[in-house]
């Protein structure tokens, strides 16, 4: 996890180690897939952070963040329902042309 993105005002993440992170840079924003276990190592969880720079009216920079806490119950569901959705955008949202980005593997 980066520093600048690391929020202590979550209580989810007290006590979480970071086992392994993944950042995802676009444009303005930055997202950041970060595999956490819990305190004793006897679980693991995912949060997926959106941070989007800003610049404040007196000229400093903030970090605007929002989290989501996946836990490994909800793994499957997430997935699928993820998978179907891009599906759908794929299929029914660029009136018959799809975008290259969905018709290649992303390995970045």
């Amino acid at each position: 996890m980066y520093r600048e993105d690391f929020n202590p005002g979550y209580p989810q993440d007290k006590g979480a180690e970071d086992v392994y992170s993944k950042p995802v840079r676009a444009g303005k924003r930055t997202y950041f897939f970060d595999v956490k276990s819990t305190k004793g190592n006897s679980d693991y969880f995912l949060t997926i952070t959106e941070s989007k720079r800003r610049q404040t009216p007196d000229g400093n920079f903030v970090y605007d963040k929002h989290k989501i806490y996946l836990y490994k119950e909800d793994f499957e569901k997430f997935r699928r329902s993820l998978n179907e959705v891009l599906d759908y955008i794929r299929d029914n949202c660029f009136g018959g042309v799809v975008p290259e980005s969905f018709s290649r593997q992303d390995n970045d």
